[in-house]
């Protein structure tokens, strides 16, 4: 269920439709999805947040690939289906094989539940782990 209604080009007011353009031009398509559809309810969150991805997800110390796997893993732990389905086909394009999602969900699950035991026992960070 929506809260809002996704704001189409055709809708969209000229900051709107300015944002759309950069969207289809950065990532060279003819479309705009959802999550940007409804984010243009209100422009500034719009135009903040398309920053800061660009910001991100752009080139950097960790490829492409990399950012879109460990985008997925947060979004599974933090149970976002929108945001799986749309970094799960964005890290495919840039070529991410069946058998390593397969081990993307193994370190997942894995991490999870070793993290909820962590808490669970308030297990003390060794010595040797903590920045020095």
């Amino acid at each position: 269920m929506s809260l809002q209604d996704p704001i189409e080009y055709e809708q969209a007011s000229p900051i709107v439709r300015a944002i759309y353009d950069d969207i289809m031009a950065t990532r060279r398509t003819n479309w705009v999805n959802n999550f940007w559809k409804v984010l243009a309810h209100h422009p500034d969150n719009l135009q903040r947040i398309w920053s800061n991805i660009k910001l991100v997800m752009g080139n950097g110390a960790l490829d492409p690939l990399t950012k879109e796997m460990i985008y997925v893993a947060v979004s599974i732990t933090n149970n976002c289906g929108y945001c799986i389905a749309s970094h799960s086909a964005g890290a495919r394009a840039k070529g991410m094989t069946e058998e390593q999602f397969g081990e993307l969900l193994a370190v997942i699950g894995l991490a999870n539940e070793t993290n909820r035991l962590a808490v669970g026992y308030g297990v003390p960070i060794d010595e040797a782990f903590k920045l020095k």
